[in-house]
Order: structure tokens, then C-alpha cells, then sequence
């Protein structure tokens, strides 16, 4: 069930990442030249990525059996950067926050209002970036968008500060 409506969850949080959440985080990439995607579905944002320049060296899914809390920390693939939109889930994102940081700098795609959550507080300091992308259209044939705001949030163990915030950049009606 969704927070707000009463649409059935699909399985393992599978919602396809489309292009157009991924155009407000291309101008934080510089310096990225590879990354992981342990959150791969069926590949739209690896595709997205790797049509602005970036090559993924390591994907998976838990559709393939790969649960990327436990198995990424043992992934020989070199790789600059971990970029995934990962479960919602709480106890999951949350644990991909904790392990994923430090293996490499982590950008995850998930709702916005989690940084004005207590559950939030124990990772906000290692928490770089917030890149607001707003309501994003997850199921391609809908004609609706989701009714959360997303953003990217970076996440590194060496950093410590706090997250600064990139808004959304203004589009002409």
C-alpha cells in the first residue's frame, strides 16, 4: 500500500528509475567516471547515466538473488561511485546508508521529507548532498507522478558537516 493512496507495493520496491530523475544529479557527478548500481531492476538508470558519459563496472539486483546490504563490500569491481535508487523501506535504506558510505561515496534517489524525520538525524552528518528532483513519474504508462518529492542524498564516511541543499532549477512554463 502507498502512504497516501491504496495502490498495491510492487515486490522488492521496483520502480524503474526514469531519465528525467536523474538530469538534476548529472551536474554533481563531476569528477565520477564509474560507478556501481546494486540496485539495478532492469537498468533505466544505468542507461541514463551512461548516456551522459559515466560507465557502470558493477550491476545487480536482488531480483538475481544479489542482496546489495550484505554482497556489494565483497564486489571487486573498481568504481567511483555508488548510484542507485534504493528501497523506501526504512530498515533497508537505512542499512544501505550505513554500508554502502563506506565503500564509496553513495548518491540514493528516495523521498525528500526523510531529512525532517528522527529517523534521519543519525545519518544527516555524513550526508553531503540533498538534490531535490521533485515528484517523479515511476510508472511510465500512468498519466499521474508520484505524490513524494525525491532527491538524491549523498552519502560518504568522511564526510562530516551535515547536507547542503540543491533546489530544483526553475523550467520556463
Amino acid at each position: 500500500m502507498g502512504k497516501r493512496s491504496d495502490f498495491e507495493r510492487r515486490k522488492n520496491d521496483a520502480y524503474q528509475t526514469p531519465a528525467a530523475a536523474v538530469l538534476p544529479l548529472i551536474p554533481h557527478l563531476r569528477g565520477i567516471h564509474t560507478f556501481a548500481e546494486p540496485c539495478a531492476g532492469e537498468g533505466k538508470l544505468i542507461a541514463a547515466l551512461q548516456a551522459h558519459g559515466l560507465k557502470c563496472t558493477f550491476s545487480d539486483d536482488i531480483e538475481n538473488g544479489f542482496d546489495a546490504t550484505i554482497d556489494l563490500k565483497h564486489v571487486f569491481a573498481k568504481f567511483d561511485a555508488i548510484i542507485t535508487n534504493p528501497p523506501w523501506t526504512r530498515e533497508i535504506l537505512h542499512q544501505m546508508i550505513v554500508e554502502f558510505q563506506y565503500i564509496a561515496p553513495t548518491w540514493l534517489l528516495f523521498d525528500a521529507d526523510w531529512v525532517h524525520t528522527r529517523q534521519a538525524q543519525p545519518f544527516l552528518d555524513q550526508c553531503s548532498h540533498i538534490v531535490s528532483v521533485g515528484r517523479v513519474k515511476w510508472i511510465e504508462d500512468s498519466k499521474f507522478t508520484g505524490k513524494d518529492n525525491a532527491a538524491w542524498h549523498r552519502f560518504h564516511a568522511q564526510h562530516v558537516g551535515g547536507p547542503r541543499f540543491f533546489a530544483r532549477e526553475a523550467v520556463a512554463a
